[in-house]
């Protein structure tokens, strides 16, 4: 080979790579948003740039800034968020200023300005994809599930059993209408802080892809809801529910009781229980919300179905359940009073609208639940309280949790998740712009399950100590 065509194939390779090399993508910027003080990740921080580039933090708190425009020099963020802030500056502008380099880390501490701990998200797309993107956490799998409505669980045959309601897919907004299934363990989590990494068997079909659990036939969604586990007269346990199918405009025709098949992996209808029709326009007394163990004073073991307190009550077996002559309606307290300033706090009557449980570190029955035409979000705000008896009466209340729009509904209980003598409840619900004044859906995270803690050793919960009637 002449030696001069080489030095200039030698030169031309070079400048080939050296080509490649300036035009490959610059390495993000990470940006970890933590809590002041405990230095917990804190998902679902929005960072919005002066010409309105929008991140979210992820369930590792982290944002990943990738814009050209914005790397490799100081850019000031507005920092926003609910229940979360940055001190004001004087123009009050909220947010702060950051020198973005390539391939380095960056750090902002909020204050927590609400009661409840925001954990991060249980359910949808793209739980770590800001902090992969920087190249970690690459060992997180996405499930197929974009979203997912309002959360029921209960353990049945060693594993914890996990129902939702319409979801979200890949292929189609609500890909599934008839509730999403999954199992895990006992307890999902061994921590409860951030960052939160659900473990979730889903149910599949055979070609893997999600599938519903609750083929109710019929026009339109199977909505479940009332999960429950009761043993027959030979003590053998049976996974039930009740259901309604919806048509049109959340217009629900049918109620009915379903049990589940083991085998099939689906919930069977047992009975129907309501029809819509001019006779009979509205249905009778259901087993509607979450259903919760109770003994009475006598040493009777009863279900209540609560939402948020208990509208019903039946004998805790699955012979009462199936026989709607055995069911007793309950009178559910209509509203409570505000431990800040005593004015009336109404509950929203919605099918899970909160729920209730024995908490063995209070000594007490605790309800989370939410308000119906709260402030600022109509129905995003959520309260705490106490009582000495399942059926109340209940206050005084203490807000827990708050949105500036968005909706935050059907809050489910995780009593069982944490040990007993933990000062620690968790309870989760369904984040969603939908009815409510959010301009835009919040990516990723909209219509999904965010898991929340409260401490309930925190001294703003002690007005809700105040024993009532005394």
């Amino acid at each position: 080979m002449n030696p001069r065509n080489a030095a200039v194939r030698s030169l031309l390779a070079a400048w080939v790579c050296t080509a490649a090399l300036a035009g490959k993508a610059a390495e993000p910027c990470r940006i970890e948003v933590v809590e002041q003080g405990s230095g917990w990740p804190v998902p679902l921080v929005e960072l919005r740039t002066t010409h309105n580039v929008v991140h979210h933090s992820d369930n590792a708190g982290v944002v990943a800034v990738s814009e050209p425009e914005l790397l490799g020099r100081e850019v000031f963020l507005h920092v926003s968020a609910d229940g979360y802030e940055v001190p004001a500056d004087g123009f009050g502008y909220r947010g702060v200023r950051l020198d973005l380099q390539s391939g380095t880390t960056r750090r902002i501490e909020v204050r927590r300005t609400m009661v409840a701990r925001r954990l991060g998200r249980l359910t949808g797309a793209g739980l770590f994809a800001e902090s992969q993107a920087t190249g970690r956490d690459l060992d997180w799998k996405e499930s197929g599930v974009f979203g997912c409505d309002s959360v029921q669980t209960v353990m049945f045959r060693g594993r914890r059993h996990w129902l939702w309601g319409d979801t979200t897919v890949p292929h189609y907004p609500l890909g599934i209408f008839d509730s999403l299934g999954a199992f895990s363990a006992e307890r999902p989590f061994d921590r409860f802080e951030p960052p939160l990494r659900p473990a979730f068997d889903f149910v599949r079909d055979d070609r893997g892809r999600l599938r519903g659990i609750t083929p109710m036939p019929g026009e339109g969604p199977t909505w479940a809801t009332a999960l429950a586990v009761l043993p027959d007269r030979d003590g053998t346990p049976h996974l039930v529910c009740s259901y309604t199918k919806v048509r049109g405009h959340l217009e629900s025709y049918e109620w009915g009781l379903a049990e589940w098949n083991d085998a099939k992996r689906i919930f069977e209808r047992t009975k129907v229980l309501w029809k819509k029709s001019p006779e009979s326009p509205r249905p009778p007394a259901l087993p509607v919300g979450h259903a919760v163990p109770w003994k009475d004073a006598e040493g009777r073991g009863w279900i209540l179905f609560s939402h948020p307190f208990p509208s019903l009550k039946c004998p805790a077996n699955y012979e009462a359940w199936s026989d709607p002559s055995r069911w007793t309606p309950i009178g559910p307290q209509k509203e409570l009073k505000s431990a800040a300033d005593g004015s009336a706090v109404r509950p929203h009557d919605g099918v899970h609208s909160g729920g209730i449980g024995w908490h063995a570190w209070r000594r007490r029955w605790v309800t989370v639940f939410l308000q119906a035409g709260g402030k600022p979000s109509a129905l995003g705000e959520l309260w705490y309280a106490e009582a000495d008896a399942p059926t109340g009466p209940w206050g005084p209340a203490v807000k827990v949790l708050t949105h500036r729009h968005h909706t935050f509904y059907n809050p489910c209980l995780h009593l069982d998740f944490t040990p007993a003598d933990a000062p620690t409840l968790l309870f989760e619900g369904t984040y969603t712009r939908e009815f409510s004044s959010a301009p835009v859906a919040t990516p990723r995270h909209d219509y999904n399950q965010i898991l929340y803690r409260l401490d309930l050793d925190d001294p703003r919960l002690e007005p809700a100590r105040a024993a009532v009637g005394r």
